[in-house]
């Protein structure tokens, strides 16, 4: 019963959080900011027009959107969250679980692409490129994980008690795994400095300009979607970043809402205090992330 509860608050807070990086983000521009609940109005808003087809366009670019959303519920169904075990589990789910974040982000990039339109090709070759960097560093975590825990679940890994066991055998090394998912989480959810959600510049873009096309509900799905993968990546960090745990469930989900917080601020400020980088020097920064998850790898080989 936990299980359901804790997924359905966090599907219904995962807009709620986000609004957190623009409240960072006016903060550090000296501007007031949107309400905390404008992502609440802005997907109300797109759920009430209508949505516009190009005579291009054909089943795919419908099920894009769909599938986007499906894939990103989906994953928050086996996702631990504020420790507890999660609404679904089992033996080779985590492998699983990147795939399925693969098929989301395929067919947003073929939905995409079936507009025929070189702007959003454009950025469907860069969402196709850069991903990939982050999938070989998710396997490289995944590998050092395993050889702790022997186990292929994600809740083997972030439920409970396991993420302080892993501090305990891993120790430093596991810092290197924190900013790497961190980096992680930047180059998925298209923030800066690998992306800029705020800009109207085609030529710039990489997620947004493949959307350019969609409107009404189907904009919505993709963006409710991103809210969930975005809450999905800052919730592994946070359960790293505080590993703790107390009996009283409600203590648990206080404290890890104020991790959590402290996360997506940590991305407000990213975005606040560093600019995008230039295209040619992304895939550099991405690459970061798989250096520290091998390194981390390499170091806890010499001494486990």
């Amino acid at each position: 019963m936990k299980s359901v509860v804790f997924l359905a608050l966090a599907m219904l807070s995962a807009p709620l959080f986000s609004a957190v990086i623009l409240k960072v983000k006016a903060f550090f521009g000296g501007k007031k900011g949107p309400p905390l609940l404008i992502n609440y109005y802005t997907l109300v808003k797109l759920f009430q027009k209508g949505s516009v087809y190009s005579n291009s366009t054909t089943l795919i670019f419908k099920m894009g959107p769909m599938v986007s959303l499906c894939s990103a519920v989906t994953v928050m169904m086996f996702l631990p969250i504020a420790g507890y075990a999660p609404l679904f589990s089992f033996n080779g789910d985590v492998i699983f679980l990147l795939y399925l974040l693969g098929l989301g982000r395929f067919f947003t990039i073929a939905a995409a692409m079936d507009t025929a339109s070189p702007f959003e090709g454009m950025g469907a070759a860069r969402e196709a490129y850069f991903p990939i960097i982050c999938e070989a560093t998710l396997f490289m975590i995944l590998i050092l994980f395993y050889m702790f825990t022997s186990d292929l679940r994600l809740a083997a890994f972030f439920s409970g008690p396991r993420p302080l066991e892993l501090w305990q055998t891993a120790g430093a090394p596991l810092l290197f795994v924190v900013m790497s998912l961190f980096i992680i989480l930047l180059t998925e959810n298209s923030r800066v400095p690998v992306d800029d959600p705020a800009t109207h510049l085609e030529l710039t873009m990489i997620h947004e300009v493949m959307v350019l096309d969609h409107s009404g509900p189907d904009f919505a799905f993709i963006e409710l979607g991103s809210f969930f993968k975005l809450f999905f990546y800052s919730t592994l960090i946070a359960r790293l970043i505080f590993p703790f745990e107390f009996s009283n469930p409600i203590v648990n989900a206080g404290l890890f809402a104020v991790v959590l917080l402290m996360v997506y601020a940590a991305v407000g400020i990213t975005e606040s205090v560093m600019a995008r980088y230039r295209m040619d020097k992304v895939p550099k920064f991405v690459l970061t992330s798989f250096a520290l998850a091998f390194f981390a790898t390499v170091i806890t080989l010499e001494f486990f």
